[in-house]
């Protein structure tokens, strides 16, 4: 058994991670201030689905370096999730951004290393860290754009280039990580992550847009697509990011201050609404009317993880493919539209 200690263990990632730690028998410690939609129903569906004493709650901010110290003492695995998710939030109000994301992984960081432990850390970054990559060349489709010279997708090797209030913060985490690795030995392991998507999602406009979009749907509301709607992602299921993580962690010694890109990878890719717009429709059994407005800052055309790294080091490549994924996050969204209401 290990002791895990996570950060924004309330949210979709979280709770995802979390459940599958109880299932394998670990001892779970949630750190969250429950401040996202969502965080308590998640954290009641933890109780639900395994007692109240399967896991230690701990309401606290990543924000609060003193609360940090005292609370992690010495885990085997930190997995810092928490953090501001939005662009578009981020742009509105880029000091609590900053604060959320780049402070709030330094107090993490700062807390590992007072412990005197050595715990595995991981750190959920973001492709945004690559900025808005005008200069890679793209070819405009029918129904979405494709890479010309980046068949397999985007490698790690790709210079950074942060875009954004949350590609800025964001990306000093992603550093601070890497560095925290080199300096203190602290066994750190980024993932830049593409698209995430799945069950326990409650996306919003800003941020989760798969998932947003289903909820919209169900839910009648208004449609918005920031762009054409041919941008492309590649679309990762949450039970293969978890699997990621497990990976990482099984094989630490080989993943210790790595950096991965990690998604569908370019067999699990869809434009967001060119090609994502019919295969709802068809879900839902009726046309979908949508708006249509802006591009948004550092918003890229097209981004695709090429994940060859991640198989190579942590053994690891996703499963779910991306009809099966969306239409199980379809079905369990259909069976709990009470929680978005």
């Amino acid at each position: 058994m290990k002791k895990y200690f996570v950060t924004g263990g309330a949210g979709f990632i979280g709770s995802n991670y979390v459940a599958d730690l109880i299932r394998k028998g670990q001892d779970v410690t949630i750190y969250d201030n429950l401040s996202r939609a969502g965080a308590y129903h998640n954290i009641e569906w933890l109780t639900q689905q395994f007692g109240k004493d399967a896991f230690r709650l701990i309401v606290g901010d990543v924000r609060d370096g003193n609360k940090l110290e005292k609370e992690i003492r010495k885990p085997d695995v930190v997995a810092h999730f928490a953090g501001q998710v939005a662009v578009t939030t981020s742009v509105l109000d880029p000091r609590e951004d900053f604060e959320i994301n780049a402070l709030g992984t330094f107090n993490v960081l700062e807390a590992v290393r007072k412990s005197g432990a050595r715990p595995i850390v991981l750190y959920t970054s973001t492709n945004k860290v690559y900025g808005g990559m005008e200069d890679v060349r793209v070819e405009e489709c029918e129904t979405r754009y494709r890479y010309l010279d980046f068949p397999n997708g985007i490698p790690e090797t790709r210079p950074l280039d942060f875009h954004s209030p949350y590609g800025c913060s964001k990306g000093t985490g992603d550093q601070y990580m890497r560095d925290y690795a080199r300096i203190y030995e602290i066994p750190t392991v980024v993932f830049r992550q593409s698209a995430i998507y799945g069950t326990r999602q409650f996306g919003i406009e800003d941020q989760g847009w798969v998932s947003w979009f289903i909820i919209a749907v169900l839910m009648n509301k208004p449609l918005t697509i920031y762009g054409d709607g041919k941008q492309v992602r590649d679309l990762l299921f949450i039970d293969d990011l978890v699997r990621a993580y497990h990976a990482a962690v099984e094989r630490s010694e080989s993943s210790a201050g790595q950096i991965f890109n990690i998604g569908g990878g370019p067999e699990r890719v869809l434009s967001v609404w060119k090609e994502f717009g019919p295969i709802l429709e068809e879900l839902a059994g009726r046309k979908i009317n949508v708006g249509y407005s802006d591009w948004r800052p550092g918003d890229q055309v097209i981004y695709v993880s090429d994940i060859a790294k991640a198989k190579e080091i942590l053994g690891w490549e996703p499963r779910v493919g991306v009809r099966e994924g969306v239409e199980t996050l379809w079905r369990w969204a259909s069976e709990n539209k009470k929680l978005f209401s």
